[in-house]
């Protein structure tokens, strides 16, 4: 594979990805969605699809890596970083672009949600009115990127690196085409699987990231958005669903070289 199919195969799938993946948020936490209150198992399904799609379209070009953390894992596996920082950008590039595009497509629930008339009519300054802001804003930023239930930093790095540790050793065992360098036709119905079981079992604490550029991208492009009252884009967390996730690869890797090679 040429550094141009890998950069345009990632921004193409992480692009897909993250449209797919935060439109199912969107569409279960906004307002005037046909889908709101659809619950966890439709965001958790509607991710593992999002992954199937993302995967199926882009693994001709550059094996459909889709996630630092995978690539990350497949480089320590093969011990080969030449093409690292091209999977990164074409990741992040990507996940930027379906944040916006998902904006896009939701664009009337989003300004539905963030311009209720009791929230920004008269009188909100007051307290209530400020409260009944910070509570819309966050569904917003769910949208996004995510966030934690419970905030501890030991306890919320812990999961996601746990999560992907899960994803990429998956991803590594039984995932790859036989080139070895990404996800194969099986693999990327098996990966779509192994995601929402994850989200399933081990989302609740933190809503899993497990995925740098798929929580990164999309947390700049909220803070970049004009969107009304849209509240902070929780830069202090952002770094844990980054590094978490880098550490779950890694370890993934290792234990993979250990005991599979």
């Amino acid at each position: 594979m040429s550094s141009s199919d890998i950069f345009i195969g990632e921004t193409i799938g992480t692009a897909i990805l993250i449209l797919l993946g935060a439109g199912v948020v969107a569409a279960v936490v906004l307002k005037a969605s046909k889908a709101r209150n659809a619950g966890w198992l439709a965001i958790t399904f509607g991710w593992g699809f999002a992954v199937l799609t993302a995967v199926y379209i882009s693994a001709p070009l550059s094996g459909a890596h889709l996630n630092p953390a995978v690539t990350l894992g497949i480089a320590i596996k093969d011990n080969d970083w030449s093409n690292v920082p091209t999977y990164f950008a074409g990741q992040l590039l990507g996940a930027m672009i379906g944040a916006a595009l998902a904006w896009v497509a939701y664009y009337g629930q989003f300004h539905a949600h963030l311009t209720d008339r009791e929230i920004v009519g008269p009188g909100t300054q007051s307290t209530k009115a400020v409260e009944a802001r910070e509570a819309q804003a966050g569904p917003v930023l769910g949208v996004f990127s995510t966030g934690p239930e419970i905030r501890n930093v030991a306890m919320n790095l812990a999961t996601e690196i746990i999560g992907t540790f899960v994803l990429v050793l998956a991803v590594l065992t039984q995932g790859l085409n036989d080139n070895g360098n990404g996800l194969g036709t099986l693999g990327a119905l098996i990966t779509a699987l192994v995601v929402v079981a994850i989200g399933l079992s081990l989302g609740g604490p933190t809503g899993y990231a497990i995925n740098p550029a798929r929580d990164l991208g999309p947390r700049i492009v909220h803070a970049l958005l004009p969107l009304p009252n849209k509240g902070g884009s929780d830069w202090g967390y952002a770094w844990i669903p980054v590094v978490g996730p880098l550490i779950g690869g890694a370890i993934a890797a290792g234990l993979y070289k250990l005991a599979f090679v």
